[in-house]
């Protein structure tokens, strides 16, 4: 329809084109009198005038021109913006489609009909709900990932400075200079004691000239005594009434079943094992290997409270052994078995440890007993652990032995050391359970135990 319109107005404006230039062309003539020529006629064409005529004509012919390209443009710009509005009208379809299609599937995930007639407004609703929901939950999760990852750093930290420790242990042991002070090779004890428990002189000597697989022999063809260690489990602990003072105190108010007995150290009161049937009882245990199932190879702060449990393998605790031995004169027994059930004893007539500010220096008495003696040379040295080096060697005899001890240069006994299973073991350094004068540096105890009470006159 405007397409039309446009061609009816289009000839109009030729029509009344052509028709002025055809009253331009014609010649106008006009008739002058005048007195003294009366009698004479003048045809004059105005020319001028038909100039002037023309060019208002092509001015209006070139206005509507414009006009007409205007409205050209105006009829495109209109099918433009009716196909927009086809466009508009069918992506609102789609969107109505689409809207329908959610609002169906949350009704059918609510358990509920779809409702035909409910509004757009109600799913986007649900969808709002459920979108803050998740975002809540976002929240939560990535806040619980920040505490773990925060963990995690602290926990790399500490590994960290553990491994710089360790690397710098095992440098100080590996390197042969560390700074000025020279490291100087690891001391080691006798393979194999100078004399052996259980023997004559003539037999000690005698045994020591033949090969140690024949001495194995010779030894379990002795016949392995019974055992003189108290288990762990000759009774069921019952922690008799108390806290007693010390287990002499509790076998004095006749309690002579060994077990599990309380004592008061102090302001704290400690589960110990009571020896009371070895050696005319009342003693304290207060070290004991016998399986490997506790570690043995651990920090200055856990010996200091000890570790384990009573009825099994365990340390009292440095300081629970300095408040024992600090309420009198004690005595210190030590009981050593090997992998043959063969016995050995070593007894020291005094033993105390100096309080934490002297490190738990040991005190040791006079010797007695069949097992050699494998401590005194450890007397009157402070205590020392893998992270608190003390001893008289330039290295660390601690992270050497794999234990905590009273080390000199470095040790000849090491009962806080690893227990290897079956006796002789092969390791860079001497870290089994040993004790130098029975069985030797390279031989693993099976079991040992030391023990603690006050002194019988």
């Amino acid at each position: 329809m405007g397409t039309a319109v446009l061609r009816k107005l289009q000839l109009v404006l030729l029509l009344g084109a052509w028709k002025a230039l055809g009253d331009a062309a014609r010649c106008r003539v006009t008739l002058v009198l005048s007195p003294q020529m009366a009698t004479s006629a003048v045809c004059r064409s105005s020319e001028a005038s038909q100039d002037s005529e023309l060019a208002t004509l092509r001015m209006r012919l070139g206005r509507h021109e414009e006009l007409l390209r205007a409205l050209q443009r105006r009829a495109a710009e209109g099918g433009a913006l009716a196909g927009e509005v086809r466009a508009l009208r069918e992506h609102s379809l789609t969107l109505n489609t689409r809207l329908g299609q959610l609002r169906a599937q949350l009704q059918q995930e609510a358990g509920a009909e779809p409702d035909l007639g409910a509004e757009p407004a109600a799913a986007l609703g649900l969808l709002a709900e459920r979108a803050l929901g998740a975002e809540a939950e976002a929240r939560r999760t990535t806040a619980r990932l920040q505490q773990l990852e925060e963990q995690l750093r602290e926990h790399a930290q500490l590994m960290s400075q553990h491994s710089s420790l360790l690397g710098r242990l095992q440098r100080a042991c590996a390197s042969p200079e560390r700074g000025q002070q020279q490291v100087l090779p690891l001391p080691l004890v006798p393979l194999v004691p100078l004399s052996l428990v259980g023997s004559a002189s003539n037999t000690s000597r005698r045994l020591d000239q033949i090969p140690e697989h024949q001495r194995e022999q010779s030894l379990r063809q002795q016949g392995p005594p019974s055992s003189p260690l108290p288990t762990g489990h000759v009774a069921v602990p019952t922690r008799p009434v108390g806290p007693w003072r010390d287990c002499a105190e509790a076998q004095g108010a006749g309690h002579w079943q060994s077990g599990v007995y309380e004592l008061r150290l102090g302001r704290r009161v400690v589960p110990v094992w009571c020896e009371q049937q070895q050696e005319g009882g009342g003693w304290t245990v207060i070290q004991r290997r016998q399986d490997g199932s506790v570690n043995f190879f651990t920090n200055w702060q856990h010996y200091k409270v000890g570790f384990g449990r009573p009825d099994g393998e365990y340390w009292l605790g440095l300081e629970p052994v300095h408040q024992v031995t600090s309420r009198g004169d004690h005595e210190l027994l030590i009981l050593l078995e090997d992998w043959g059930g063969r016995g050995a004893r070593a007894h020291y007539d005094s033993f105390s440890l100096e309080p934490e500010s002297d490190h738990y220096r040991l005190r040791l008495g006079q010797y007695h007993g069949d097992a050699g003696d494998s401590l005194s040379w450890h007397s009157d040295k402070p205590f020392s652990t893998v992270d608190r080096d003390r001893d008289s060697y330039s290295g660390n005899c601690a992270l050497y032995h794999r234990g905590g001890w009273w080390y000199h240069a470095c040790a000849h006994s090491n009962l806080n050391g690893v227990w290897y299973h079956g006796g002789h073991y092969r390791s860079r350094y001497q870290d089994g359970v040993y004790w130098a004068e029975f069985r030797g540096g390279a031989y693993s105890l099976k079991k040992a135990a030391m023990l603690t009470r006050l002194v019988r006159l």
